[in-house]
């Protein structure tokens, strides 16, 4: 019997949604049903046990998994409070459902920088990262765990200041508060432990590392064609972004244009194609790639 490989996720919310797609776009397939612990994956022997987003790294550092996609918050966290060394580590990081962990205050409050915490009360879901920062920084304060509604602190009582995830601010916003220091920044992160996997386990989970990368690789990596003059070419071969050498083939009919391809691996900004057409360049065509394999 082929052993299957488990992977952790979290069973619900941006980042669980933003993990199925990643899984999919590498060639998963399987359904996720609405209350269920386990989808198994139809053509691959991968099973995906759906966890609150905490229990993640214990499962994988345990055994109970064998590798994971958690935020990058909830590892550090997990690693700081566990009573021994966490068996959890980063292997990819995947780039999505960035957030920033920040202290925050009452706008036009006296709170406005680190150094004004001191003997201070600070509310926050994050007790290990929190603490780790104010002993790096030598900031005496108090932190109040909280399991939910953090913003809602310094408004009734509980605490002068927060420490909770940010994305967009809205929310700190909404409740009037400001952010004044950023203290982790985070991203989505596939996590594996020291122990070693089984033969086969081993090639399931390269295959899906590689299938990883190249869906990473492919996102921000665009294929782009031209017609280009001649004279012009090595002007306008060194303005596409981050490609190796393009591919440039001869048009039929004119010794004065050529056809040039290339994969460019950064960014192509509006800014980059009207130098292209000033240097000459015509019918640009700025593609996207699906897939990408090194």
């Amino acid at each position: 019997m082929t052993e299957r490989l488990r992977i952790a996720l979290q069973k619900k919310g941006r980042l669980a949604e933003d993990s199925f797609s990643l899984l999919k776009k590498c060639g998963l397939k399987f359904s996720i049903r609405s209350g269920g612990l386990l989808a198994r994956v139809k053509n691959l022997p991968v099973d995906l046990l759906l966890l609150r987003d905490d229990d993640i790294p214990t499962f994988v550092a345990t055994g109970a998994a064998d590798v994971g996609i958690v935020g990058e918050n909830v590892l550090v966290e997990e690693q700081l409070s566990s009573p021994s060394k966490l068996d959890a580590d980063i292997d990819i990081r995947l780039g999505f459902s960035r957030c920033r962990l920040c202290l925050a205050a009452p706008s036009g409050g006296i709170i406005k920088s680190p150094g004004d915490l001191n003997g201070t009360r600070i509310a926050t879901t994050y007790p290990g990262v929190l603490g780790r920062y104010l002993s790096k920084n030598n900031i005496t304060a108090k932190a109040v765990e909280m399991k939910g509604a953090v913003e809602l602190a310094p408004s009734i009582g509980i605490a002068d200041s927060i420490c909770d995830l940010v994305s967009s601010g809205a929310t700190l916003e909404a409740n009037g508060l400001a952010a004044f220091v950023s203290i982790l920044d985070s991203e989505a992160v596939l996590i594996s432990s020291s122990r070693a996997l089984s033969p086969q386990q081993s090639e399931i989970y390269h295959k899906l590392c590689s299938r990883i990368d190249g869906v990473l690789k492919s996102a921000e990596t665009k294929y782009i064609m031209l017609n280009a003059p001649v004279e012009k070419l090595d002007e306008i071969t060194a303005l596409l972004p981050g490609s190796d050498s393009p591919t440039i083939i001869p048009l039929a009919g004119t010794e004065k244009l050529v056809a040039i391809q290339a994969v460019c691996t950064e960014n192509i900004f509006w800014e980059t194609l009207e130098d292209l057409k000033a240097l000459g360049a015509r019918a640009i065509l700025v593609l996207p790639i699906e897939k990408m394999m090194s």
